[in-house]
């Protein structure tokens, strides 16, 4: 059987190596729906020639009449409609069986390079971390997500029992930047805790998650268990607005600026996984040995996808031990880059213009210096609304850090631009109190075997995801680990049975008491 054909007859895609690909749909009541109107800036970002028709959708009264159709008990818990665990467990099985098709996974990788231009690899990486969790949770996998506990009670008959209960309605919201990963691990843990979700995909790359929708109800997913939605910002901020009473969390994946606004009209009924400005601390335990993978990893943390990742190198604190080795191999790995193979390309939410601002406000920082980049691409017909630079590293003096140049420093560029600081073991409380600073902490990651070393840094540090170690790196693939940050009771994980029970179900305890009664009981006597 054809399976890419079979899941996409009922709304195929064109052609992923056509100049254009189609025409995209909301999911409303488990139908497929045409737009009324369409954006008419989203383009191909390479060419910039228009190709996709994406709703935009104004009309959204029947989305936020939808928010009733799960009750706060959601579609499933443990004490009701216990078939679903073992439904969507299938559903799993069925989608990542379909996923190891090779014309299925090529097919979604370059749908992918084709919305966000990354390499080949990157892209390929997003479908198999996606098809690895569907084989994580197939079969039995979504049951044990509802696993809970049990105490006794303080005499005969009466026992306490602690459940993993849905919250109902919810909404989740998705960047950009992976367009599959984040959306559809997100989207199934809110499934699986019995959870009803409206999805609000990026517009400019959501037709890949509809596509992995499409794939899930040909699995036997039922159509009418989501919604999903193509709109603008302030669409979907009306829609929030109107339908808070009704939305009982959101799950909210981009700008730290948006998550607030998000908080404060929901009263703080939302997990996010807001922006990262990401570090990694290069230990003082030099080794010309690891000299060239260090080097290698760095490239690959802050400049893998154009730097768009919400776990890229933001910053590189480099101990001085390392400084004259590493710094012209991290100058040689990023001029490698180039637009032929993605392994740089455009930036969908910056311009040029933002992109060298930024870069010239850090120059003007007292003695710091460019080490590479701050140019702009050439030979592209890249739209000018979005950036196109080259790989781009500023040398920070440790001295700065803590001063007024600290908010411009610690400034996320979702971009290939890093900041690059030296350090000796008289300057680390420097870096330790700026790391204190930093607002959000999401990924890390501390580049040594120096055991005492390593404990002291991750001891005074919070960041949710941090790797140790002299292959340490800030990007991972979070199906085997939790991916998330940390220091905020709002945080949301992905990945994990513990990310998905922590973030998409609330604690619920039911205590039995069925007696008997003593023999010797008495009424007690009113206090």
């Amino acid at each position: 059987m054809n399976y890419l054909k079979s899941f996409a007859t009922v709304h195929p895609l064109d052609g992923i190596n056509e100049d254009r690909l189609g025409k995209c749909q909301n999911l409303l009541d488990g139908q497929w729906i045409d737009g009324v109107n369409y954006f008419d800036d989203i383009v191909d970002p390479i060419t910039g020639k228009p190709f996709l028709d994406v709703p935009k959708t104004e009309d959204i009264s029947g989305f936020i009449s939808n928010l009733d159709q799960c009750p706060k008990s959601g579609l499933h818990n443990p004490l009701k409609n216990n078939d679903r665990y073992i439904m969507l467990g299938d559903v799993c099985s069925k989608a990542a069986q379909i996923l190891r098709d090779e014309e299925v996974e090529t097919f979604f990788t370059l749908l992918i390079q084709r919305v966000m231009p990354k390499t080949y690899n990157q892209c390929l990486g997003e479908v198999r971390v996606t098809r690895t969790f569907l084989e994580n949770f197939a079969g039995d996998g979504v049951r044990f997500l509802g696993r809970g506990f049990s105490n006794p009670g303080d005499y005969t008959g009466q026992e306490s029992s602690g459940y993993r209960w849905p919250f109902g309605s919810v909404v989740i919201i998705t960047p950009f930047n992976f367009p599959l990963e984040i959306p559809a691990l997100q989207f199934l843990g809110a499934l699986f805790m019995g959870n009803r979700p409206l999805v609000k995909p990026d517009e400019k790359v959501g037709v890949v998650f509809e596509q992995f929708l499409r794939l899930l109800i040909y699995c036997g997913l039922p159509s009418q268990d989501s919604d999903l939605i193509y709109c603008n910002g302030s669409t979907m901020a009306q829609l929030i607005k109107q339908g808070k009473e009704k939305i009982r969390m959101i799950q909210f994946t981009g700008s730290s600026d948006v998550a607030h606004q998000i908080i404060h009209e929901m009263d703080g009924k939302v997990k996010i996984e807001d922006a990262g400005f990401d570090w990694k601390i290069i230990g003082p335990d030099y080794d010309p040995k690891w000299s060239d993978y260090v080097a290698w990893q760095c490239d690959e943390d802050a400049y893998n996808a154009s730097g768009q990742k919400c776990s890229a190198q933001s910053i590189l604190f480099i101990h001085e031990n390392w400084q004259d080795d590493l710094l012209p191999k991290l100058k040689t790995l990023a001029e490698r880059r180039n637009l032929s193979n993605l392994s740089i390309g455009p930036i969908l939410t910056w311009n040029n213009k933002q992109l060298f601002n930024h870069i010239n406000q850090l120059l003007a920082i007292p003695n710091s210096q460019c080490l590479f980049g701050n140019e702009s691409l050439e030979n592209h017909s890249i739209p000018l609304n979005y950036g196109a630079i080259k790989p781009t590293a500023i040398l920070v003096p440790i001295e700065q850090l803590m001063t007024e140049y600290f908010d411009l420093i610690t400034s996320e560029v979702f971009g290939p631009i890093q900041v690059v600081i030296s350090y000796n073991l008289d300057t680390l409380p420097i870096v330790l109190k700026g790391l204190e600073h930093i607002p959000h902490n999401l990924s890390a990651a501390v580049v040594s075997n120096d055991v005492h070393f390593q404990q002291s840094i991750s001891g005074n540090t919070v960041n949710g995801t941090t790797y140790v170690g002299m292959r340490a790196r800030t990007t991972g693939a979070p199906q085997n680990h939790w991916f998330g940050p940390a220091g905020d009771p709002r945080a949301a994980g992905i990945g994990t049975t513990e990310a998905i029970i922590n973030t998409w179900s609330g604690h619920r305890e039911i205590i039995k008491d069925i007696g008997p009664i003593e023999p010797d009981w008495n009424m007690p006597e009113t206090q």
